[in-house]
């Protein structure tokens, strides 16, 4: 039992990490919890699609206590020496988005966007390495503006991000929304505005309160966007509860033979308990005494086992190097994986456990609380 807690302890614990650090970069670095577009964007994303006013609509989210920022998104080509590529253009206030997303802080090399210096841009992991460039190189970029003309000039490379996820690792270009709207000729408006809630506030909550501002545009929580990961993680949270029980029923059946072995051996003594007043009652709380001491040991080897190795891995990690680049459903994979040391890692093995464990006891106890004190004290 104590063994067995200690695995479902590093199990939680790991597990509980994996899940949360897949939701946060989903939100930190990815998409935000909420995200606003014009009624038409997503359905047919276009450079011309727009949120007119805007300014007006992000006061009134950060008057309601929300963090926004806007975005500006186009598609066009980069290109270095003799080698180009297909690229997703993110023009972003740098200041208010440093608000919302926590992307400039994923550099693997060089530095991030500066308001100051608007011909630098950060490229993603894969797109720096297929172009061959790394900060202070040079690299080409072509689209077409809203004026119809092309767009086209020269930029310099300030910094490479690590990996985040598949959009931005393989194509992803960053500029300053002033560099975005002189390439692309677009003085007024905002393809996306990216909104996070604060801390406690359900998801639900927020999604009503910025559809309430942003009325006639599409409004789309995180898992509107990402249905099939949002539903992988609620899966994952499921999941994590049923190996807890399987595992235990495992444990529970050995509890069960044990305590019949224990009845079916005192099967005298307990009869001769009975015979001398002692009640169903006293037998049965006789049985889950003795199931509880052997839980409390087994929870303190589980716990005195488990803390230390959790400590360990929530400071320390496992180095997973080979991960590195790798993502699942197009998140990034972070290459250190920790532990989570939170109370409920340690609380709900601990609390399946002993409810297995009073289950398995029923029967046994039922049985010698049952026994005929007459035919007990003549057991051979």
């Amino acid at each position: 039992m104590g063994f067995a807690l200690w695995m479902m302890i590093l199990y939680t614990g790991l597990l509980n990490w994996y899940l949360r650090d897949m939701e946060a970069t989903i939100l930190d670095l990815e998409v935000g919890d909420v995200q606003v577009h014009a009624a038409d964007y997503r359905d047919d994303p276009s450079l011309h699609t727009r949120i007119d006013d805007a300014e007006a609509l992000l006061a009134e989210l950060r008057d309601a206590g929300y963090r926004a920022s806007p975005r500006l998104l186009a598609y066009g080509m980069a290109a270095a020496g003799e080698t180009s590529a297909g690229v997703a253009f993110f023009g972003v206030d740098v200041a208010r988005d440093a608000e919302v997303s926590l992307v400039h802080e994923h550099l693997l090399d060089g530095s991030w966007l500066d308001p100051k210096q608007p011909g630098g841009v950060v490229l993603g992991r894969r797109l720096a390495r297929m172009l061959g460039v790394e900060p202070g190189a040079e690299i080409v970029v072509i689209s077409q503006g809203t004026d119809g003309a092309m767009a086209a000039d020269l930029y310099r490379v300030r910094g490479v991000l690590e990996s985040i996820g598949a959009v931005v690792d393989r194509a992803g270009v960053f500029m300053t929304a002033e560099a975005f709207r002189e390439l692309f000729i677009v003085p007024v408006g905002v393809h996306q505005i990216v909104v996070r809630r604060p801390e406690g506030t359900e998801l639900d909550v927020v999604a009503e309160v910025v559809r309430g501002a942003a009325l006639g545009l599409d409004v789309r929580t995180w898992r509107d966007l990402m249905p099939t990961l949002a539903s992988l993680l609620d899966s994952a949270r499921g999941a994590l509860i049923m190996m807890i029980v399987i595992v235990y029923i495992a444990i529970a059946i050995l509890i069960l033979n044990a305590m019949l072995m224990s009845v079916f051996e005192r099967i005298r003594e307990l009869g001769v308990l009975k015979a001398l007043g002692v009640g169903p009652g006293g037998i049965l709380g006789l049985m889950f005494a003795e199931a509880l001491i052997v839980t409390s040991i087994a929870v303190a080897v589980g716990i005195a086992l488990g803390a230390p190795t959790l400590y360990y891995l929530a400071t320390e990690g496992v180095e997973l190097t080979s991960l590195t680049g790798m993502s699942i459903m197009g998140v990034a994979m972070s290459p250190v994986w920790h532990a989570d040391m939170r109370a409920s890692t340690f609380a709900i093995p601990v609390a399946v456990l002993v409810g297995v464990v009073g289950l398995a006891v029923v029967y046994p106890a039922l049985k010698a609380a049952l026994i005929d004190p007459v035919r007990a004290i003549h057991h051979q």
